[in-house]
């Protein structure tokens, strides 16, 4: 009998090995042999994973440091890779027996007084009176119960196939969380630099405005201005001055909000002087799109949650299979603490047992259903993930051509009207021009010179974020596998 429950267990176990349903294949995605925006020759030149340092910002460098270690963001989604990796523990619990351990000491004393039909029963007390007649018992046990379910139809391995790149889906997520602090600090960042250069403007030009009205009311006293002019002059002065407190609010503003993307309170973000003109742009290439597909962290998610998605369908479809449940219990039984480990007290019970269901009421189906819904949901997400990561990618291209080729023309701009400027201030100080052409010319020059730093600071965003859509030097090596191997080779 001992042989055939052996081979019934061995053969039990083989089977176990079997799966059904659904094996994952990568969607195809239809990825293009080259990006608009570049030619299908390019050379890749994909950013490092310190791409940051390229601008050439020691305080840049401080900050994206701080946000790496202190960033909230960063910490919850590290505690949601936690959370994940714990989760494959309790899936994969089913895979093996689960033992459990079982000591107990009962002590029953009874009696019964004559005449009376009342039974009174206690651990620490007994009730009755004289000519009683009584009883006491003692048990002993300690026994192990041992269950075990075969995994005939692979349920239990696609569960925690589940929980394993759900795991690995947490850990995409953290490096996308990662990613999005850094490029919103940079970004943060350099618009901070760029109010501080719209405020170095403005100042400039509130000087120069109030040097020329000064020579407008010093020409209305000699008669040759009249009260108009000096108006005139007034308001443009009034006008960017009005400027100044609206620039430093935006200034302090972003400087507030690289605080939270820190982990620092505001009180202790203090940046120091700096403008977009010094910051470097390191040069960079998107190269081919089929390379994209593995550097972006939010991509590798989308299919990490796909891939679990069709492991849960697997497992919906093994539980409409027969399960076959083992339960077993050894243990010791006495009567006496004595003679607890003697011989004749040993207990032994082993049971198999098949559960199949009969009617549910098509709880089971609809089940599987729902997790066949759900892959459909994923799919869509996931292929709308790859064509963003495209979008995002020729949108960052784009911009940073056309914000490149717009700094120079406005840099252009700028130098005309400065020059313009200096020669209409010339001469309304000579007095060989009127007020009015003075007046244009200033107006020109503080509108280039505002609108080029405005510029800049597209410019310089949109590397960031052409940096930020190709993956920031990420590569799906990079990421630590979860605790188990299960999910090897699928992708």
């Amino acid at each position: 009998m001992r042989i055939v429950a052996l081979r019934v267990l061995v053969t039990a176990v083989l089977i176990g090995g079997c799966s059904i349903g659904p094996r994952y294949h990568r969607p195809d995605a239809g990825i293009p042999a080259a990006f608009r925006a570049t030619a299908v020759t390019a050379v890749a030149a994909w950013p490092s994973r310190n791409w940051w340092r390229g601008f050439g910002s020691t305080d840049l460098d401080a900050l994206i440091a701080d946000a790496e270690a202190n960033s909230f963001d960063i910490q919850a989604a590290a505690a949601r890779v936690l959370q994940a990796d714990a989760q494959i523990r309790i899936s994969g619990a089913p895979l093996l027996p689960a033992v459990n351990g079982n000591l107990s000491d009962q002590w029953t004393r009874s009696g019964l007084r004559r005449g009376n039909s009342n039974l009174a029963f206690g651990l620490n007390s007994f009730t009755g009176g004289s000519n009683k007649r009584y009883g006491e018992t003692r048990q002993y046990q300690a026994y192990l119960p041992i269950s075990y379910e075969i995994d005939l139809w692979g349920r239990l391995r696609a569960q925690q196939q589940s929980a394993e790149f759900s795991a690995l889906f947490s850990r995409y997520d953290q490096q996308t969380v990662a990613l999005t602090t850094v490029a919103s600090v940079a970004t943060t960042y350099f618009t901070a630099l760029s109010y501080a250069d719209r405020l170095a403007v403005a100042r400039r030009n509130l000087r120069d405005a109030e040097d020329i009205l000064k020579a407008i009311r010093a020409r209305l006293e000699a008669g040759i201005a009249s009260l108009l002019d000096v108006s005139q002059q007034e308001t443009l002065v009034a006008g960017i001055r009005a400027q100044i407190p609206s620039l430093q609010s935006q200034y302090e503003q972003q400087v507030n909000a690289l605080a939270v993307l820190v982990g620092r309170p505001p009180e202790r973000i203090d940046l120091a002087p700096g403008t977009l003109a010094r910051i470097e742009l390191p040069p960079v290439d998107a190269g081919l799109p089929a390379s994209l597909l593995e550097r972006r962290p939010d991509v590798a998610a989308a299919e990490a949650q796909l891939i679990a998605a069709n492991a849960d369908i697997r497992a919906a479809q093994a539980n409409l299979y027969p399960q076959l449940n083992l339960t077993a219990q050894g243990g010791l039984e006495s009567g006496a603490l004595s003679t607890f480990l003697g011989p004749g007290t040993l207990l032994l019970q082993v049971a198999g047992g098949v559960v199949q269901t009969v009617f549910d009421n098509g709880l089971k189906g609809g089940q599987l259903d729902v997790r066949v819904g759900r892959y459909a949901e994923l799919l869509a997400d996931y292929r709308k993930a790859v064509v963003q990561s495209l979008v995002d990618v020729e949108d960052a291209l784009v911009a940073y051509r056309y914000a490149t080729e717009q700094q120079r023309l406005e840099q252009q701009a700028v130098d005309t009207a400065q020059r313009a400027a200096d020669i209409a201030r010339a001469q309304l100080l000579a007095g060989t021009t009127d007020v009015i052409t003075a007046l244009q010319a200033q107006n020109s020059l503080f509108s280039d010179l505002d609108l080029l730093a405005q510029v800049r600071l597209a410019r310089v965003n949109a590397l960031v974020n052409l940096y930020k859509a190709l993956g920031g030097g990420w590569t799906r090596a990079d990421t630590i596998a979860p605790p188990s191997s299960i999910y090897h080779g699928i992708i």
